[in-house]
């Protein structure tokens, strides 16, 4: 099929690469030509594993361009909108700005019969928003097909994913011929285009698009609710003298409870998590459901009570103050596996230590070039032996496979004090401590720092 992506960013690039990689023929739109000039060489402007070989793949079969020229959508039979939707900069709803404008400009390109796809997070009521904007093409069919990707897998989610959701006019009976079954407009487009994952089993599952537009934010919000909460168990264990790990890893055995995101430590961040809970929140104050307003409330402020309580920790650990302490943060990422720091635990937890008078220096595999120049008042380094040299405390905020991996011997003979806290619980605490270290996490059994070494 001939397919139009409009916006490249991390979510429309990703799309793009992966639809080409399944045989279609894909031109990615997008307003930043330094961004569409990267893609075309067949360089993500972003870390994303995976992503470069299906963009050089996607150039060499002559299956994937990018452009900057909406007119170059003309010939597409489906359109994804792949715009950014952020939190908008006075409150915590969605910015559906850029998706107007996006539509808008796509509107006189649009062919006969031609089928326009969201796939961006959006708050209820945004595709009846969007039937405005194209009433001026009867003829083009609207539909809605939330993505759940997920940073440092996007690629895997992408071509094996967990179910492919079709919101449509009229829901599930709207997406069928009642007679044959056949797949009835956007329904059968939208299987032309996922045709290989269809056969390979993945669950489609039909819904009207209220449905389809919640759908991202519930499933965020539920994983959200699972980090907050046993982040606060973490507390209860601190003052219990329990140990979460173990806690959790019981608790994750029940099949109705899982242990996925059942693992205490820093909290979410990101450019999704966080934004769409904020957004369901306020859908639901629209709407007036004060029960999951006042729930998503909750859910965001022991999230982002974890990072205060790390700085707590953190000057508990140097001996009751954080002045002159020189201190390596371990990740500046919001995650492993990417170099995205929007709203970084890591930098948020670093910035607040040099803020309380503390010389910190951040490493990380691959978000330094990100970093420094928006965090001035904090040192950053590539090398991560070079950042541990004669560090007073070191502190694992971002779980990378290497800082999981680090020898506690190697790493002891480089630092002025032995004293680590492990903000994500991801270190074999027992190695470390056999090579001298003292060891705190977050919901585990507290370590006291050695009183000789808790002050200079």
């Amino acid at each position: 099929m001939k397919i139009s992506v409009i916006g490249c960013g991390y979510l429309g690039a990703v799309h793009a690469a992966t639809l080409a990689s399944m045989g279609h023929s894909v031109v990615g739109i997008d307003v930043d030509a330094t961004k569409v000039a990267q893609l075309a060489r067949g360089l993500a402007p972003f870390h994303e594993p995976g992503l470069d070989e299906l963009l050089r793949d996607g150039h060499a079969t002559g299956r994937l361009r990018f452009s900057t020229d909406p007119a170059e959508a003309k010939a597409a039979q489906v359109h994804f909108l792949c715009v950014g939707t952020p939190q908008d900069k006075t409150s915590d709803a969605a910015d559906l700005t850029f998706l107007v404008s996006a539509t808008e400009a796509l509107l006189p390109h649009l062919a006969a019969g031609a089928v326009v796809v969201g796939k961006s997070t959006v708050p209820v009521g945004t595709v009846d928003m969007l039937r405005g904007v194209l009433a001026p093409r009867p003829d083009v069919l609207l539909g809605w097909n939330p993505e759940f990707l997920r940073q440092g897998t996007a690629v895997k989610d992408s071509l094996v994913p967990d179910r492919l959701v079709y919101g449509v006019d009229g829901g599930r009976a709207g997406a069928f011929n009642p007679a044959t079954g056949a797949p009835l407009g956007v329904t059968a487009a939208l299987d032309a285009v996922y045709e290989p994952l269809l056969r390979a089993g993945i669950p489609r599952l039909a819904c009207n698009f209220a449905t389809a537009e919640l759908i991202k934010s519930a499933a965020n919000a539920y994983l959200a609710t699972k980090v907050s909460f046993i982040n606060a168990v973490a507390e209860l264990c601190d003052a219990a003298g329990a140990d979460v790990s173990e806690l959790s890893e019981a608790m994750g055995l029940d099949p109705r409870i899982g242990s996925r995101y059942l693992h205490a430590g820093l909290g979410f961040g990101g450019g999704c998590l966080p934004k769409d809970i904020r957004s369901f929140r306020t859908q639901a104050t629209a709407l007036g459901v004060s029960a999951v307003e006042d729930w998503m409330g909750l859910v965001d402020s022991v999230n982002l009570g974890q990072r205060a309580r790390t700085v707590e920790l953190a000057a508990e650990m140097c001996g009751g103050t954080l002045a002159g302490r020189s201190i390596t943060v371990l990740g500046a990422s919001f995650k492993p596996d990417t170099d995205d720091i929007r709203d970084s635990p890591a930098l948020d937890v670093a910035d607040r230590l040099a803020a309380a008078g503390a010389h910190v220096t951040v490493t990380d595999p691959k978000a330094v070039n990100h970093a420094w120049r928006r965090y001035p008042r904090l040192r950053f380094e590539v090398s991560t032996g070079r950042a541990l040299q004669d560090a007073e405390l070191v502190l694992l905020l971002t779980e990378w496979d290497e800082y999981r991996q680090l020898c506690p011997e190697a790493a002891g003979r480089l630092v002025r004090r032995r004293v680590v806290l492990d903000a994500r619980n991801a270190l074999d605490a027992a190695a470390w401590q056999a090579d001298g270290w003292t060891v705190r996490g977050l919901g585990t059994s507290a370590a006291a720092v050695p009183a000789a070494t808790a002050v200079r």
